[in-house]
This record gives structure tokens, C-alpha cells and sequence, in this order.
């Protein structure tokens, strides 16, 4: 199916003052191109409106997001968009840098570009079952939007490096005890908690975190900003080239292969 010419997200204001931004792309919610572009337009929607306080983000029918659409993958790079919202630069200035709070309502699955999302929100709210990680690797390529650097300031390097480099996901509880969500609700309380979580950042009742700039799980670092812009940079790049590269398109092929056979 062409990543290009489906999905979407669908923005809800509440007389509470929270905008609602959900990703609809069925099956999972991957973040295709048309979702991208949509994101960034609601988002960008939601900071003009003098009736928004804060923003939650969540994902239809119980799925935050499975991640970016790896049907993009591959092929010429000629053909293929690339708007603001796919680069880090809107993850880090336009939902983390900006002046009204986001949060993660996280359900079913926050995978890939999925939780480098979420964790670029000032909060995550999420359910007991739902699975959060960095599968990258098992592609051939690595996080492209943040996640190298905002996964070890909120849960540590250590296990941030056992999630990426052996690519599994873990449980919303696991996730709360480690600090990458910051609280556990049932599914049916999951939007109203987030909305309310929003608010309370908004009014300064909750602290107000922004992930990249975190180091209370790592050591302290001398001009942090800089580091931190550098990374980012080489890490996008390194996304961009890898997600280019021999080894990338076969296990892509083989990821689908592997679908196929298993439905």
C-alpha cells in the first residue's frame, strides 16, 4: 500500500481547553507522510488557537503508533518528500520547545518513531499492556528522530542501550517503574487522565520536562544545547544514509516476508 496516499490525524478542541490529536492510519497508526504532514499542520493549528492551553497526542482505536511507515523505505530518494515534520528539528522546536504542553496518551503500541514521538511530549500517559521500543536495529537502521538521545535521559544508558540494541519492546508497567511513562491508567481512563496531566503542566501543578535537556539518569554535561544539536544532526544523517543501504532493503523484505507468512 502506498505510504503516500493514506492516513491522516484529526484534531478535537475541548471546552477544557486541550486540543485532541489523533493519529488515524490503520492497522497501527505508522507514521506515513500524509500522517506527518497532518501532524505538523494540527500541531502547528493547535499552538495559534487562543482556546488551547495544551495538546494530548494520542493514536485510534488503541494504538498510539507502530512507527514510521517502513513502506517508505527504500527506493529513490528523489521521489520522497521530506516536510518539516519528519525531521527532529519539529520533534525538538515545534512539540518540545513549545509554548503549551503535549502529552502521550500512549495505548497498544509506541514503537519506533511511534515513542520518539511520545517522548519528545512533556508527559506520557499509558496503559499496562501497551509496548513501547526502538525496533530500528532489526531494519538496518537506527532511531532518526531524537530517540539515541532522549531514551537514555529518561531511562538511563544502560537500558536504553539493551532496548535498541536488541530491539525489544517493554510493557507499560516496566516503563513506568524505569521512568519513561509517567503514570499507568486503564484503558478507559487513559484520554481523560492525559487531558487532565495536560492542564496541570499548563497551570504549573506538574512539572514541565522537556527529555532532551534531562540529566538526572546520566551524568552532567558542559554546554548541553551544543552537544545535544550535534548528536541530533548525526543522527538523522545516519538514519537517512542506513535507511539507504543493502543491508536495510533486505530486512525490510525480509520483515514483510515474515508478516506475510505469519497471517
Amino acid at each position: 500500500m502506498d505510504s503516500r496516499s493514506k492516513g491522516r490525524t484529526a484534531v478535537e478542541v475541548g471546552a477544557d481547553g486541550v486540543a485532541l490529536i489523533t493519529i488515524i492510519n490503520p492497522p497501527v497508526n505508522s507514521l506515513s507522510f500524509d500522517v506527518l504532514y497532518s501532524l505538523s499542520e494540527n500541531y502547528e493549528e493547535a499552538l495559534r488557537r487562543n482556546d488551547v492551553k495544551a495538546i494530548v497526542i494520542t493514536g485510534e482505536k488503541g494504538k498510539f503508533s507502530g512507527g514510521f511507515d517502513i513502506t517508505g523505505l527504500g527506493g529513490s530518494q528523489e521521489r520522497k518528500p521530506k516536510p518539516d515534520s519528519m525531521s527532529v528539528d519539529f520533534l525538538s522546536d515545534v512539540v518540545e520547545g513549545a509554548k503549551k504542553p503535549s502529552v502521550a496518551a500512549v495505548d497498544g503500541l509506541a514503537l519506533g518513531g511511534g515513542l520518539e514521538l511520545a517522548m519528545a511530549c512533556h508527559a506520557r500517559i499509558s496503559t499496562s499492556s501497551a509496548q513501547l521500543g526502538l525496533p530500528e536495529l532489526q531494519l538496518g537502521i537506527i532511531p532518526g528522530l531524537g530517540g539515541t538521545q532522549r531514551l537514555p535521559r529518561l531511562i538511563g544508558l544502560s537500558k536504553s542501550l539493551d532496548m535498541m540494541l536488541t530491539s525489544k519492546p517493554i510493557k507499560g508497567e516496566e516503563a513506568h517503574a524505569l521512568g519513561l511513562v509517567d503514570a499507568i491508567v486503564l484503558p478507559a481512563e487513559l484520554i481523560k487522565t492525559a487531558r487532565r496531566w495536560a492542564l496541570d503542566i499548563s497551570e504549573y501543578r506538574r512539572p514541565w520536562v522537556l527529555s532532551l535537556y534531562k540529566t538526572s539518569k546520566l551524568e552532567p554535561l558542559k554546554e548541553v544545547r551544543e552537544i545535544c544539536k550535534f548528536a541530533r544532526a548525526q543522527e538523522a544523517e545516519a538514519s537517512q544514509v542506513l535507511s539507504q543501504s543493502d543491508t536495510s532493503k533486505s530486512l525490510v523484505h525480509v520483515f514483510f516476508a515474515q508478516r506475510a507468512t505469519s497471517k
